[in-house]
């Protein structure tokens, strides 16, 4: 049965922004140690590090999502101060990365663990990108790309999610074996998030949105034009 706006669990969208960046970068973190590749948006960053490893992963992580936030600066052909915002946080991200890094370094490589790793990982991450689409905030880049582009474009978010998955999937592929000569932060894993990961945000959120409703301590209390068509 459907719960009334008043029945929901209320969480400002502060919170879930703080939740967001804890918990987006001990899943990409925590991908990262099962050898089954990591998501295919962080993979890009990944072979960076990877071929130019005088800079960490979490450096080149927000260097990337730089990219992304002039990229949608000019697909929306305007200036948008939320976009700062969000590379402000995207840097947050990333130092928030190798912190995680640093410990989970120390945690069991066994198969068995490996498995557990990689499923813990999809699941934080599906549920943090689902955080990021309601928060009402701006949000970590990697996250906010597919989210304004769906905007923009008028696509529903799961399509335009997989289509960019897909897109940094190929990018890094192309990377690893122009600069590395062998292919480097893409395995079953990666694949299998590009196809599934968009699907996987969409049934989060229906469950989600059934029982919480976010709200804003600052600002407005607005509901960002991207979410708007529900995944299904």
């Amino acid at each position: 049965m459907k719960k009334s706006e008043k029945e929901k669990i209320k969480i400002p969208g502060e919170l879930a922004l703080l939740m967001i960046i804890v918990l987006n970068s001990f899943g990409v973190a925590i991908m990262s140690k099962s050898g089954f590749g990591i998501s295919s948006i962080s993979s890009v960053p990944y072979v960076f590090s990877q071929a130019f490893p005088f800079l960490t992963f979490g450096t080149w992580n927000y260097l990337f999502q730089t990219a992304l936030i002039a990229a949608l600066m000019i697909l929306a052909r305007k200036w948008n101060g939320s976009y700062l915002i969000s590379f402000l946080v995207g840097i947050a991200f990333g130092k928030m990365l190798d912190v995680h890094e640093a410990w989970i370094a120390f945690l069991p490589d066994a198969f068995g663990f490996r498995i557990l790793w990689f499923l813990l990982g999809f699941a934080v991450i599906s549920f943090g990108i689902c955080l990021s689409n309601h928060c009402m905030l701006p949000i970590v880049p990697t996250d906010l790309f597919p989210r304004e582009l769906s905007g923009l474009i008028r696509k529903k978010y799961k399509n335009v999610k997989t289509t960019f998955d897909l897109c940094c999937l190929t990018t890094t592929l192309l990377i690893s074996l122009l600069l590395l000569r062998h292919i480097s932060g893409v395995g079953i894993g990666t694949v299998i998030c590009a196809f599934t990961t968009g699907k996987a945000v969409s049934v989060v959120e229906k469950h989600l949105l059934k029982h919480v409703q976010f709200y804003r301590i600052t600002g407005k209390n607005r509901i960002h034009p991207a979410v708007y068509k529900k995944a299904a």
